[in-house]
Parts: C-alpha cells; sequence; structure tokens
C-alpha cells in the first residue's frame, strides 16, 4: 500500500501579504474555499493509500492538525520539523518511519502547495511511477512545459523506460531566457515538479551511498523523537545538526536510478502572484477576482480584497492584494521578485511579515479590532468543545461580552455559564478559564485593560493541548 508524505513545512512569502510566516501559503484557501493542503489530500481520494505522513514545522502543528480533521483524514503522522532544512531531510524522515513501522509499499511524495487541474490525468501518472518504483526507481514527475519558463527547474529525459517513463538524464537549474527556449523547442525538457515516487528501501539505500550525513543526524533525530498528542517530534539538536538540502541535489542528481514520468494535469507551483493569476478564472477584461473588488476599464489584473471595498480604474497588469493591515500593488510582471521585498520589511522588523490579522490557536481563532497604549479590542471565535487554556495574567483585566453561543467560565473555584448579550470580568492576577460547551461557535468580544498587553502575559496553569 503507498504512503502519502506531504511536505506542509515551506513558508510562501512569495504570496505576501495573504501567506505570512504564522500562515504560509499551504494553509491558505487561494483558489476556492479549500486550502492548498486541503486540495493535495482530497487527491488521494479513491487511491489506496495508509494514513499520511504530514511533515510541517513546529509552529504550525495546529493549523495542519485542523486541517487534517476537517478533510476527514485518520490516523495521520504529523511529523514536526523544528525548523525547515529542505526536502531531503524531511524525505529522510519519512522514508525511516515508514520503514519502522512496516511501511514498504512506495512513498508517494507531495509539496502541499501545488496547483493540479487534473486529478485524473495525475492518476495514470501516478499509475505508471508506482510501477517504476516497484522495480527500484526513484521517480520524479517531469511537468510537460507550456512556455519558455525562467522560473522553474528542468529535467531532461534520457533512455525510455518501457512505455512508463524516461531515465533521467539530467536535472538543469532555473534556466536563462535563451536555454528556456531551447529546451521548449526541444521537446525533450520538462520542468520539475518536486513530486516523487519510491519505496522507503531505495531511498534509504539511496541517502546511506550519496548522503549519508543526512540519513545519519535524521535516524539519530527519530531515534530520539518524542510522541505529543498528535504530533511526533524528532530529537531537536540531532535534526537541526542535519545538513540543509533538496532531494534533488542531494540524491536524484547522483544516482543512476532517476527516473522521470511525463505529467500533463495542469500543474502550477502557485509560486507568485503571476502563477497565481494563471490559473484563477478570470473575467471577460482577464481579471482575476476575489472579494469585494469593482473593476471599471482595467484589464489583466489579480485582484484579492480581504476586508474592504477595492476599486480600479483604468490600470492594467496590476496585482492588488488588500488584508486588514497591509496593501499590495505590484506589476503582475515583476511578482516573481517579491521576496527581496518581504526580506526589506522583516529586516526592519515589521510584524505584518509574520503575524496575521487573523491570529489561530488549537481552540479557533481571534482578530484584534482596536488597540491602545492601555487597552486592546479582540473578537475571539471558539470552536464547538473546545477550551482555551486555565491561566491568570499579572498586568490585564479581561471584560468577556458574548455575542453568539454560550460560555463556560471558570473564574477561580467557581464555574458559571455567560449567554448571548450577557457579559463577565476578569480581573487582574485571576484564574480563569473560557470553554465552548455548546454545538456553534462560541464568538465574543474581548476587552483587555492595563499595564501590559502582550501575549507572553500569560501564565498557563493547564492546557489540553500540551502548550507551556
Amino acid at each position: 500500500m503507498m504512503t502519502p508524505v506531504i511536505l506542509a513545512g515551506g513558508n510562501g512569502v512569495r504570496l505576501w501579504p495573504l501567506s505570512r510566516r504564522a500562515r504560509p501559503k499551504q494553509f491558505l484557501s487561494l483558489e476556492e474555499d479549500r486550502s492548498l493542503l486541503a486540495r493535495t489530500l482530497s487527491r488521494l481520494q479513491g487511491l489506496a493509500v495508509a494514513p499520511p505522513i504530514v511533515i510541517c514545522q513546529e509552529a504550525h502543528r495546529f493549523l495542519a492538525a485542523e486541517q487534517l480533521r476537517q478533510a476527514g483524514i485518520e490516523g495521520a503522522t504529523l511529523l514536526l520539523e523544528p525548523e525547515g532544512r529542505g526536502t531531503a531531510p524531511a524525505i529522510a524522515l519519512a522514508a525511516l518511519l515508514a520503514h519502522r513501522e512496516g511501511r514498504e509499499g512506495p512513498l508517494l511524495v507531495l509539496p502541499s502547495d501545488h496547483h493540479l487541474g487534473d486529478d485524473d490525468a495525475f492518476r495514470v501518472a501516478l499509475t505508471r511511477a508506482t510501477r517504476l518504483a516497484e522495480a527500484g526507481r526513484l521517480v520524479t514527475f517531469g511537468v510537460v512545459p507550456t512556455r519558455a519558463e525562467t522560473g522553474f527547474g528542468y529535467l531532461q529525459a534520457g533512455a525510455p523506460l518501457g512505455s512508463e517513463g524516461f531515465v533521467v538524464a539530467r536535472f538543469v537549474e532555473k534556466p536563462d531566457a535563451a536555454r528556456a527556449e531551447a529546451f521548449l523547442a526541444a521537446g525533450d525538457h520538462y520542468w520539475n515538479s518536486g513530486i516523487f515516487v519510491l519505496r522507503p528501501v531505495d531511498a534509504l539505500e539511496a541517502l546511506s551511498i550519496h548522503a549519508p550525513a543526512i540519513l545519519d543526524a535524521c535516524r539519530e533525530a527519530l531515534d530520539g523523537a518524542a510522541a505529543d498528542l498528535d504530533f511526533l517530534r524528532p530529537a531537536q539538536a540531532a535534526f537541526l545538526a542535519c545538513p540543509a538540502e533538496s532531494i534533488d541535489v542531494a540524491v536524484m542528481e547522483r544516482t543512476d536510478r532517476a527516473a522521470m514520468v511525463p505529467l500533463d494535469a495542469g500543474w502550477s507551483d502557485i509560486g507568485s502572484w503571476q502563477a497565481l493569476w494563471e490559473v484563477l478564472p478570470h473575467d471577460n477584461g482577464d481579471n482575476a477576482l476575489r472579494g469585494d473588488v469593482i473593476c471599471e476599464a482595467s484589464r489583466g489584473l489579480l485582484v484579492h480584497a480581504e476586508s474592504r471595498l477595492v476599486a480600479t480604474l483604468g490600470v492594467e497588469d496590476l496585482v492588488i492584494v488588500e488584508t486588514s493591515d497591509a496593501v499590495l500593488v505590484a506589476d503582475r510582471a515583476s511578482s516573481q521578485a517579491l521576496r527581496g521585498l518581504v526580506e526589506r520589511l522583516e529586516a526592519s522588523g515589521r510584524p505584518e511579515t509574520r503575524q496575521t490579522p487573523t491570529v489561530f490557536r488549537p481552540w479557533g481563532h481571534y482578530e484584534t479590532v482596536d488597540g491602545g497604549e492601555r487597552h486592546q479590542v479582540k473578537h475571539i471565535t471558539v470552536k464547538p468543545g473546545a477550551r482555551l487554556s486555565l491561566q491568570l495574567h499579572h498586568h490585564r483585566a479581561e471584560h468577556w461580552i458574548v455575542v453568539s453561543g454560550t460560555a463556560r467560565v471558570t473564574l477561580d473555584d467557581e464555574t458559571f455559564l455567560v449567554g448571548e448579550n450577557e457579559s463577565t470580568f476578569i480581573p487582574v492576577g485571576r484564574v480563569h478559564c473560557l470553554e465552548n460547551p455548546g454545538l456553534i461557535p462560541l464568538e465574543l468580544i474581548e476587552v483587555q485593560s492595563g499595564s501590559y498587553l502582550g501575549e507572553d502575559d500569560i501564565v498557563r496553569l493547564d492546557d489540553r493541548y500540551g502548550r507551556e
């Protein structure tokens, strides 16, 4: 049986201001109401697969767990990286874990943030790749190119492997425009998709030959792994000592067992706003619009309005992305260069590159709607059956006003219910807890006041989610 390995550890900074460190693009609903991760999980439906191994960063663990729950995925293993080290260590961890658990069928390694327009075509290619993997090949997918693209790496097809695919003759880094045109004309070069099918035993053997330092570090990290709720944490010191490398550089470019299956399924890595514009539906003016948007005499726009009306007049080929705390206006053709802008914002300490306006927690989410030197107002949503930690604050008091649902409140030794249009007060230093005992989301307005309002003024006394 095949084991899906979902790579969900990226940061996606080229889709700022929607994608941020706290909630990167794989967790965003960029095309429809489902996130890119949920779309990736949906490709497993109907396949004979074991529960997936999902690899993500420690900071995103609750986001990943919640989206797995919403997708109806049971029995998944969430491997938490303390820090991203590239695809080679991630695949090494997955192969080691699968081998220890007796999963000897092929691993299907899927990035969680890619677009596929034709799932049926992908499944046909996957069948071919599986047959090659079961014969001992390390298989990747080469996307049939539709243009001379300089933003992707390429694979050159070598000798055919029956009717299933080809030997990989070489891997090519991102080319300049002239080389990309030559690759397209030659007809034997394909975009490098970053999707793999390979048996654990073959992956481990190749790593032992071509990247033993990576394999040894990951083995030590997995030997010292600690289980916590639904999560598996590799030993931090051992994993951070692992060389950071892609699986292409560490193994695929060095092995003589690399194979490629052509993939013509409307693939995109959604690595820029330009790439997203290409896969979204367009209106008669070739505009891709989401949210409350009005376009007059405008063409070729990508406009995403998150919290207010965005109107355009007489402009062309722009990306306009609005959130409640940031607005991006960029030439669509230059959106690949967004990484440099984000790096400059990060260097200046701007919080808009890290945190999202809506902050997600394992119990739900909140949004700060107003704030000053000694006050802060939040709109809080608590999922049915969820509970915040038992906690206290040294520097702030809180007023809670319930606007929807029913809250169960603990204040020191007393527990009581607060219904819609009712409120309660939490004085400074008092032990308290908020819980949603109902079947619908609990919504409330929290008004904080005090000398210090930072999130680090939370002393957790008990937490069902294992947070310190």
